[in-house]
């Protein structure tokens, strides 16, 4: 078994067919095809269990993924001592974050990150959605829930803090709620219930709402559908400064705390991401106190 093989492994394993492996691999799905089969004779066991719908691995296939992976970042940390990598802070990364993050704190630290390093390239994937690390879609992600694989490394970046909040012209319009127990007869703005893809998201459903009739899976959009006056929002206090149409409403009753995670593969820790993860955790931390700080001094309804 050479290293040829096990990286047409990894990448029909992470793209789960052969026509979606074949762009990262730049070989034809046949070709594809003939090395697995190659493989899994030399293995003595099936890897994949092959259909029309595409490739899934194996219970063995699932056991040597772990060790490809081991052997791709070891090659990796020897190509980083031969080229000088782990000493310069340069070329792609990519970061999977949830919209909040990536809308109102990722841009701030990147661009100061890249102005510190220039010879990086730093991309957001911003996805109604978890980033798929297993499947290379980002070198980090940023994350609300904790992974509860031992696959992943999950160092926690920060908590942060929601509030229930409404523009002035509609708290004029409709008056400001007595209690929390007023929001289900209210016009509210939150996730689509049925795409929201991580528990930690579900604030409404917290609070006893069932019916959102202003809703996106964007949590920009229902800021901004709050700024439009369109109802009240959940939102994220480190947004709060972008919004000074918006008050905090019940703040002694709704104050909601959730936290950041900073994933990355257990087997991609080396000098030059843990730097990178390092600036990234400082400067979010140091973005969301400040933001917080800014909305602390906002009156509340």
């Amino acid at each position: 078994m050479n290293w040829d093989d096990l990286r047409i492994f990894l990448a029909t394993a992470r793209a789960e067919s052969l026509t979606s492996a074949k762009a990262s691999l730049r070989m034809d799905p046949a070709t594809i095809a003939r090395r697995i089969a190659r493989l899994e004779d030399a293995a003595g066991t099936a890897l994949f269990v092959k259909s029309p719908q595409g490739y899934r691995l194996t219970e063995a296939g699932q056991r040597l993924l772990g060790h490809a992976e081991e052997a791709e970042t070891a090659l990796g940390r020897g190509m980083g001592a031969l080229t000088g990598a782990g000493e310069t802070l340069s070329g792609p990364i990519r970061i999977g974050a949830p919209d909040g993050c990536a809308t109102y704190l990722l841009p701030q630290v990147c661009a100061r990150i890249a102005e510190r390093h220039p010879d990086l390239d730093l991309q957001i994937v911003s996805l109604p959605r978890v980033v798929n690390l297993s499947r290379r879609e980002a070198d980090f992600a940023i994350t609300v829930s904790k992974p509860d694989t031992m696959r992943l490394q999950a160092d926690k970046l920060s908590d942060y803090r929601l509030s229930l909040a409404a523009s002035e012209d509609w708290l004029a319009r409709n008056g400001v709620p007595r209690d929390v127990s007023a929001l289900r007869g209210a016009r509210m703005i939150g996730y689509i219930p049925d795409m929201i893809f991580d528990a930690e998201l579900d604030y409404l459903g917290g609070l006893g709402v069932t019916r959102v009739p202003l809703a996106s899976t964007s949590i920009s959009v229902q800021l901004q559908m709050a700024r439009a006056g369109g109802g009240l929002a959940v939102v994220h206090d480190f947004a709060l400064p972008e919004a000074p149409e918006l008050r905090r409403v019940l703040p002694d009753q709704v104050a909601l705390t959730r936290t950041f995670w900073l994933v990355r593969h257990r087997g991609q820790v080396d000098a030059r991401l843990d730097r990178i993860a390092a600036l990234l955790a400082d400067g979010l931390r140091g973005e969301i106190a400040r933001l917080e700080g800014l909305a602390l001094a906002d009156k509340s309804a």
